[in-house]
């Protein structure tokens, strides 16, 4: 199930979200003009390791390049892949839109690196001598992904659902398309318990969960929950 656009118009020019996809595009980029011994030493540089970040384990002096807990921060604009940031820049085109909307263009990048934050750490904190590391956006947006159902959830979104060699495109609620998102998560997440995967689920759960709960402090008062379509006041 892959979501195209939700039919959840906003009254504000999505600057920030605009920002936050240029800035990964872009990092992205430098990223493959790197030879691939240079590509790998950058992601232990400015990935999270949760065995440097809390494990008092250190990086030799090549890799470290800056203070351990900035890559909290650095890890959210690495991704390790076209499709990587692709899906990630995908979800935050379609629902960062309206989370920046009901919220405005600062408190929206207070939330944003905030779930971001909070992912990492729910990635980390079960192992935290992991030495594998973290990177990409995903964090962050499953953050967005999760103030969106509790706003939303009845707002259409366009999928595109694969069936082998045809499919289909439909109309689902939000709260079908996030809600089986989030399933997924917690499945994948059990399915890899021993840590081996290669994908963070985590902090995909951690981010989800952080947005679910900071949304109410920092949504403008006019907007209500359980939403079918956004209707609140211009904001700055």
């Amino acid at each position: 199930m892959i979501p195209l656009h939700d039919d959840n118009p906003t009254r504000i020019n999505p600057v920030i979200t605009i920002i936050f996809i240029v800035a990964c595009v872009l990092v992205f980029l430098w990223q493959q003009f790197l030879e691939p011994d240079a590509q790998q030493r950058l992601v232990y540089s400015l990935g999270v390791i949760p065995a440097t970040l809390l494990g008092g384990q250190v990086l030799p002096p090549d890799l470290a390049l800056i203070p351990t807990w900035t890559t909290l921060f650095t890890s959210m604009f690495l991704h390790g892949g076209w499709m990587h940031l692709i899906g990630n820049m995908l979800y935050l085109w379609i629902f960062g839109n309206n989370i920046e909307d009901v919220m405005g263009h600062k408190r929206f990048i207070a939330f944003y690196i905030t779930c971001g934050l909070g992912a990492a750490l729910a990635q980390a904190l079960p192992d935290a001598g992991s030495t594998i590391p973290m990177i990409g956006a995903s964090g962050a947006i499953s953050g967005v992904l999760g103030a969106y159902l509790l706003l939303y959830p009845r707002a259409r979104v366009l999928v595109l659902i694969p069936l082998g060699v045809f499919t289909r495109m439909l109309y689902l609620p939000a709260m079908a398309v996030l809600g089986f998102w989030f399933v997924l998560q917690i499945f994948n997440s059990l399915m890899t318990a021993d840590g081996q995967g290669g994908v963070a689920w985590g902090a995909h759960i951690g981010g989800f969960v952080t947005g679910m709960a900071l949304i109410p402090f920092f949504k403008h008062h006019n907007v209500q929950f359980f939403n079918a379509a956004h209707h609140s006041d211009r904001l700055d």
